[in-house]
């Protein structure tokens, strides 16, 4: 399968006036033995989590340079079909941090199945929001829609769910503007040793949970 690639900046398509929106997963979202994903799907179930975008980040770029092109297709391919499967139509797979002696690495994408799959090197999150930044136009509003469109292009959505390879006592540099409202999954490992259960188990631990959307979990009205 090709790849199609372009310069990792943030000079990404941006459709105007596109209307982000969400899709489903079912929560029982289960591995199988080959690494692919099975599931109910059912669209009246109304247990199901919204899930459009779902996002992976791990590995310095250096890490990410090493896993070469055959485990590169490879890993893009199997994820993304499970991301797919899942009912997601965007994935987003992106660097951990930049890392000590970093290469410089391309920006590309590929259609897998009808779930977009996006591999972005960018592993400083200052770095993208300030192009991002740039990149709007002058006579372009500055606020949440805006800002979020530019970061996440071709991406039509935030991500719903980010699995983190790495302890959940550090978050990744690469991160900014994506801690706000997506739902976090930790999986302490490299980035060499993630696999599709991985993913399919990261689902299946989102499916579970009750989204808050960047609020606070409800207290009791006697404060114990």
């Amino acid at each position: 399968m090709s790849r199609v690639t372009r310069s990792p900046t943030l000079a990404s398509p941006r459709g105007a006036g596109v209307a982000w929106k969400n899709a489903a997963v079912a929560p029982s979202f289960t591995s199988t033995a080959n690494g692919t994903a099975s599931g109910a799907t059912r669209a009246g179930d109304p247990t199901r989590q919204l899930l459009r975008h779902i996002m992976v980040v791990g590995g310095t770029l250096r890490e990410w340079d090493d896993l070469g092109d055959q485990r590169w297709d490879e890993r893009v391919d199997r994820l993304g079909a499970i991301a797919d499967q899942a009912g997601a139509s965007f994935l987003t797979l992106r660097a951990f941090e930049p890392g000590i002696d970093p290469v410089d690495l391309q920006w590309w994408e590929r259609q897998v199945g009808s779930c977009h799959v996006i591999v972005d090197p960018c592993g400083d999150g200052r770095q993208r929001f300030a192009e991002a930044m740039q990149g709007l136009q002058p006579d372009e509003p500055v606020n949440e829609a805006t800002v979020a469109e530019a970061l996440y292009a071709p991406a039509d959505c935030e991500p719903d769910l980010i699995v983190v390879l790495g302890e959940s006592t550090r978050l990744p540099p690469s991160l900014v503007w994506e801690l706000a409202y997506s739902e976090l999954v930790f999986h302490p490992m490299g980035w060499h040793e993630l696999s599709p259960d991985d993913l399919v188990e990261a689902i299946a631990d989102f499916a579970r949970r009750e989204r808050r959307f960047g609020g606070l979990d409800d207290e009791s009205d006697d404060g114990s």
